[in-house]
């Protein structure tokens, strides 16, 4: 007699249903869950229309972009515009141009293997490679997060005269409106670093009209020149900007983010997810550019012209704005600054997530692992500040941007690497073009940051 089966229950497991899916071509383990897990796929992705579509892909990009206009790189911006003028804004544009590819590069990865650059690594590389790259990336996250905190740090001190330990110390406290946000959902986040971007970029645009740059000699400025080369003072400068614009974090932080669309998991879907992230990145990056290139705009026009060449720190700038531009001019600049710090501590709280979880398949929580990060910023810096002062602050500001120069060519190196892997990313593989150009920027960026590195050292001993 057939015994009559129950409707409710479970089917047994077979042997079948307990072994682990196969890995994809071209990796050893299968696909691990995905980094920032409590956001991933959330953003729905309409079917029709490209102006909505690129609107649901707007986000990731404006991310990515706060970590190319953080204070680190005002320092460099200023002091390239108040030596040598408008010259340097060709370096500006490059860097930029090279950001641009490698955010691309990133955002692929992601959307086509559904893994973030710190996971990708991790599959391909040993343990103690691994563990390697995870220490290296943590050290430039603190480094880039040390120059928030000393940036707005820096900004209270100058808008409400707020002493700068003291100033340190209060940044511990954004770890709380960071959280709050996430819970409320990754678009509010977004939208949160979209206002703060357009909060930067108005106050540039007063300072740009007060100070009245001569077009011509402006757009001169973006044409590339052998002086550059010629000089080792420029030269300096010029590459600290690039090392202060491409931060490698970023590249780990944006190949994450992008999974945060529900995007159709297809070729066609993928195909038009790498097109509108592109789209997106390029567009915010733009942004980073402007603002890049109005600092040191403003710097050229108002110091370099006034015979005030030796101006390099936030600090100087800011006390010389309103002598030379009028009333409200020092205020709107430390009112940028102080945005531009608040928007670089989300990305790097994010990216922190990101390349513990991806490295080290670690996961903490959100809160503890913001405390970790802030609190390996901020102790450095309340040393500094109460040691030395406003000087010593800035030098580590400088010393900041060093340490994620040695940091970069580790993310970009294998980031070029895997997306030129046919077996990794199938049809997605980087053409012929792409790939020498993607190693060509991976070989002139580590060969420039070697010099640099090797320029600071001597000058440090000297």
């Amino acid at each position: 007699m057939a015994t009559q089966l129950d409707p409710k229950r479970k089917p047994a497991k077979t042997a079948e249903h307990l072994q682990p899916a196969p890995p994809p071509p071209g990796w050893r383990r299968a696909r691990a869950t995905p980094s920032l897990v409590e956001v991933y796929r959330t953003v729905h992705v309409g079917k029709k229309g490209f102006a909505r579509k690129l609107l649901a892909f707007a986000g990731p990009g404006y991310l990515v972009a706060v970590g190319y206009m953080d204070p680190g790189n005002w320092a460099t911006d200023l002091a390239g515009g108040a030596q040598f003028g408008y010259t340097l804004l060709s370096v500006i544009l490059m860097s930029n141009l090279m950001a641009i590819l490698l955010q691309g590069l990133a955002s692929k990865l992601g959307i086509v293997t559904g893994r973030d650059l710190a996971q990708a690594c991790r599959d391909n590389y040993s343990r103690p490679v691994n563990f390697l790259l995870w220490v290296g990336c943590e050290i430039a996250i603190a480094a880039c997060d040390l120059a928030e905190v000393i940036g707005t740090a820096i900004a209270l001190n100058l808008l409400f005269g707020i002493p700068v330990m003291i100033g340190v110390l209060i940044t511990a406290g954004d770890v709380l409106i960071i959280l709050y946000l996430q819970n409320k959902g990754f678009r509010l986040l977004e939208a949160l670093v979209v206002t703060l971007i357009a909060t930067v970029g108005i106050c540039f645009l007063w300072e740009i009209i007060l100070s009245q740059p001569p077009f011509a000699e402006v757009m001169r400025g973006f044409i590339p020149t052998t002086d550059v080369v010629r000089n080792p003072s420029m030269l300096y400068v010029g590459i600290g900007i690039l090392g202060a614009t491409v931060m490698p974090h970023n590249l780990y932080l944006h190949s994450s983010i992008v999974q945060t669309r529900q995007y159709e998991e297809t070729p066609e879907g993928k195909h038009e997810a790498v097109k509108f992230a592109f789209i997106d990145s390029t567009i915010a990056l733009s942004f980073a550019l402007f603002i890049n290139a109005a600092i040191l705009i403003i710097a050229a026009a108002t110091f370099h012209t006034s015979g005030h060449a030796e101006v390099g720190e936030i600090q100087d700038a800011y006390k010389l704005l309103t002598p030379l531009l009028g009333a409200g001019a020092s205020t709107v600049f430390a009112l940028a600054l102080l945005a531009s710090g608040q928007n670089s501590t989300i990305t790097g709280t994010l990216a922190g997530q990101i390349v513990m979880e991806g490295f080290l398949n670690i996961r903490l929580r959100p809160w503890l692992r913001r405390l970790i990060t802030r609190m390996i910023a901020i102790i450095p810096a309340v040393i500094v500040a109460f040691m030395y002062g406003e000087s010593g602050t800035a030098k580590l500001l400088v010393l900041s941007q060093v340490v994620l120069s040695m940091q970069l060519s580790f993310a970009v190196f294998p980031l070029v690497m895997f997306t030129s892997d046919r077996l990794k990313m199938g049809e997605f593989v980087n053409p012929v073009w792409l790939k020498l150009l993607a190693y060509a920027v991976a070989v002139i960026i580590g060969g420039l940051n070697i010099w640099l590195l090797f320029q600071f050292f001597k000058g440090a001993m000297s």
